[in-house]
């Protein structure tokens, strides 16, 4: 099962962010549908969610060093709406460590979808768009 697919309006315009986040949503799919497979293993699942974190992490980081090297001026919030995804994450491994019972598509799958539709068409849009006015006029 597919948990994100890539839609044109995830589209940011520029080319190396836009195939970045392809194949990070690719590689969410793909340890998604691993997580489907696991049957009820839940030590499975949370490995699985824990490379999803580390994914998304990196993406994540290599994100906001680009953004504080040009000094973008809403670095802040950009960086905030990150960690509202990697606290979710988090949170659903550690109620699976606790024994909650977890519904993973409803849990995770509806959030990272949700998080991601709405941070690609949002933030990264506004970070990119910032990003070529500046290069367009530089001061």
């Amino acid at each position: 099962m597919t948990l994100i697919a890539w839609r044109k309006d995830f589209e940011t315009g520029f080319a190396g962010i836009d195939f970045e986040h392809q194949s990070l949503i690719e590689s969410i799919n793909d340890l998604h549908s691993r997580i489907d497979q696991s049957g009820g293993n839940i030590s499975g699942a949370i490995r699985q969610l824990s490379e999803i974190h580390g994914l998304v992490e990196a993406h994540f980081a290599l994100e906001e060093r680009i953004m504080r090297e040009e000094g973008f001026s809403r670095f802040r919030e950009h960086k905030a709406d990150h960690s509202i995804l990697l606290d979710e994450i988090l949170d659903i491994m550690d109620a699976l460590n606790a024994g909650e019972d977890i519904d993973l598509d409803k849990d995770l799958g509806q959030k990272v979808r949700d998080w991601f539709t709405t941070h690609f068409s949002t933030f990264d849009r506004d970070f990119h768009i910032w990003e070529q006015r500046e290069k367009n006029n530089p001061q």
